[in-house]
């Protein structure tokens, strides 16, 4: 009767580690969707605030309309990339930051004093640089999750179990080359 009840307790106690890791290989795969999720919502808020933005900034600076009819066609682009495959998406962005940097917002609203008076560009700008922050954040947090969930479903014995809980490796929200070169180059500053 020992080696039977020894038996029940060995099994029940992979059962429990088969439960366990079952529910957390699942709790990261909802929170990479809410982290997918959580970088949409906030592209979608960036893209309405350019749109508005450009309108802002046109009645000003109409030689600079080259730059803008490029971050709205930018825009527009990122727009229909909504709720397509994640490189879709990561590309149509890429493409939009690259366009946005070109503005140059802050040169714009020195360059046309009364632009940068307007209360309405101001708002729009401050709303842009929040919104950037936003989409840093929403991006850490699903790369995070991303992490750990690759990390369980790779590693023993979450990887028993990946199938079981139908877990595929997520990919990354990653930045192209050329910012990830820009970002490690250290800032200029001139006097």
């Amino acid at each position: 009767m020992e080696p039977f009840i020894a038996l029940l307790l060995i099994l029940g106690i992979v059962v429990l580690i088969g439960v366990v890791y079952y529910n957390k290989i699942v709790g990261l795969k909802i929170r990479v969707g809410e982290g997918w999720s959580d970088i949409q919502v906030q592209l979608k808020r960036r893209h309405d605030l350019i749109g508005n933005l450009v309108e802002t900034v046109k009645g000003y600076a109409t030689h600079e309309k080259e730059t803008l009819d490029k971050v709205v066609q930018a825009r527009n682009t990122a727009k229909q990339a909504e709720g397509q495959d994640s490189a879709t998406i990561q590309s149509a962005e890429r493409m939009l930051s690259s366009a946005l940097s070109g503005l140059k917002i802050n040169a714009l609203a020195e360059a046309y004093p009364d632009l940068k008076a307007n209360t309405n560009f101001l708002q729009l700008q401050a709303e842009l640089a929040d919104t950037e922050n936003k989409i840093g954040a929403s991006r850490r947090f699903y790369n995070t999750t991303v992490r750990d969930l690759n990390t369980i479903i790779e590693q023993f014995p979450g990887n028993l179990f990946k199938g079981m809980a139908k877990a595929e490796p997520a990919k990354f929200f990653e930045l192209d080359e050329d910012k990830a070169k820009e970002i490690q180059e250290p800032p200029k500053v001139s006097f």
